[in-house]
């Protein structure tokens, strides 16, 4: 580590975790290693993490190398809670390939530009939100906090650095309590986060995908802020050390071509594609599903404009958690490598850059009414237990009926999804918030989403899932 700055060399020394696996800055014989960081359940980066691994698409990628006449790869996979370790390893030259949130990637792009072995470049989106609802604040399922005001001198938790740290600072600031001083904010991992909220030693989790999701689906929490209200995008991405790629191009290119190959994955067995990820992460498959299922994350590998541009909006959060180095974000990313990918496939990048709709909704013919399902903002989806397949709902009023009849005929319904009736936010139908208007039921993420709309429409009557599912009209 003599090529790192002192103060660089106490952070990896202080963060990093043990060197097994260790990329070789050369090649160990004829053999090229190749060392990616991941989280596993950030499940939200999958295509360039837990999917792409339990698949073995880039093994597969440069095997074929191989086969080609190149060297022999060998490639090492470590998992991490957050993106912080990963960055560290990054900083002491030990990962090539990583990936994280959009806050982590701007601490990655900060710490790493010291050092000319350890500068990364921003290559590629795994999947992303357009209004940002990745990520949430959530608390108690007893608790008696409404919005996020309520939170003004509380003590919460959250993983300083993350997206969720950055969602939180933004939702306080929001609501005029200074991230600073107006609550106690607890820097601590996600799952210990989740025991400090379940035992009341904080009355508040802010948190990204898939722990909010996790905890409201295991009864351990309810969704209290919903990122979406922040209407600005949110995403991951892949960073790579450009050391290591311009020592090795081929790898970065195959890397890139394995990501599309999961995304594709994903796309065409959604289901399949949840079961492989809960089954490697450990995750319920009802949650995966949740964001990684048509309608929720949009998986899309371009480095989009509006992304980029909400990503320049992120670079103040540096300089509110602490001494970094300005970061100029139109260096760190780099799209070169993932167009010559799309080339290669005969795929047109600029197009799909310019498209920012999600690539996989909810489509089909809803059997309930027999109509098709074409409207992204109202489609539901309906997964019955014992089936290998989901049905879709036109929208979350046709969703109740058909769970309705699902009940009638004995079936046991296994997850059900509708999107948030004002921010869109893919969400448990059971654990969401319902209005009924009239015939029309509509369904919230929270509390304060349910309590605008009725502001508006006085004559909308709050009522339960079980209530709705019993009522609804054929």
């Amino acid at each position: 580590m003599k090529h790192l700055p002192a103060r660089l060399v106490a952070i990896a020394a202080a963060v990093a975790l043990s060197a097994t696996g260790c990329a070789l800055q050369q090649d160990s014989g004829n053999t090229v290693e190749v060392v990616v960081g991941y989280q596993s359940k950030t499940i939200n980066t999958v295509t360039a993490g837990t999917l792409l691994k339990a698949k073995g698409y880039l093994e597969q990628r440069l095997s074929q190398l191989t086969k080609d006449g190149g060297p022999k790869y060998h490639v090492t996979w470590q998992d991490y809670d957050t993106g912080a370790p990963i960055t560290a390893q990054m900083v002491a030259e030990k990962i090539d390939i990583g990936s994280m949130g959009d806050y982590p990637l701007l601490i990655n792009g900060s710490r790493t530009q010291a050092n000319e072995r350890a500068k990364t470049e921003f290559v590629s989106v795994t999947g992303y939100q357009p209004r940002g609802s990745l990520n949430m604040i959530v608390v108690k399922p007893d608790s008696t906090v409404q919005s996020v005001a309520e939170l003004a001198g509380k003590k919460l938790s959250s993983s300083v650095g993350s997206a969720s740290d950055g969602l939180l600072r933004q939702a306080l600031s929001r609501n005029n309590i200074d991230p600073k001083s107006g609550a106690e904010v607890l820097n601590q991992q996600p799952q210990i986060g989740a025991t400090a909220l379940e035992s009341g030693q904080v009355q508040a989790l802010s948190q990204f995908v898939a722990w909010p999701g996790l905890l409201v689906f295991q009864n351990r929490a309810k969704a209290l802020f919903d990122g979406g209200e922040l209407n600005v995008p949110t995403f991951h991405g892949v960073v790579a050390r450009r050391d290591y790629t311009r020592q090795h191009p081929e790898v970065l290119d195959a890397f890139l071509q394995a990501q599309l190959d999961a995304t594709d994955f994903l796309h065409q067995q959604p289901l399949a594609a949840a079961q492989t990820v809960a089954d490697s992460a450990g995750l319920a498959p009802e949650v995966v599903y949740l964001y990684n299922g048509p309608g929720g994350t949009s998986f899309d590998t371009p480095l989009k404009p509006q992304l980029i541009q909400a990503f320049k909006g992120d670079v103040p959060y540096l300089k509110s958690i602490g001494d970094f180095a300005d970061l100029d974000i139109d260096k760190f990313v780099d799209d070169g490598p993932l167009r010559k990918v799309y080339n290669e496939r005969s795929l047109n990048y600029d197009a799909a850059v310019a498209n920012f709709a999600n690539p996989a909704p909810i489509t089909g013919t809803d059997p309930v009414t027999g109509a098709p399902v074409t409207d992204p903002a109202h489609a539901s989806e309906l997964w019955l237990d014992g089936q290998n397949t989901t049905q879709p709902a036109a929208d979350p009023t046709s969703l109740l009926r058909a769970v309705q009849q699902a009940r009638a005929q004995g079936k046991k319904v296994r997850a059900a999804y509708v999107p948030d009736a004002e921010l869109g936010t893919r969400w448990f139908a059971d654990k969401a918030i319902w209005l009924r208007d009239g015939a029309t039921y509509l369904p919230f993420t929270t509390p304060a989403g349910a309590q605008r709309y009725t502001a508006q429409h006085p004559g909308a009557v709050a009522v339960s899932y079980d209530q709705a599912v019993t009522e609804v009209r054929a």
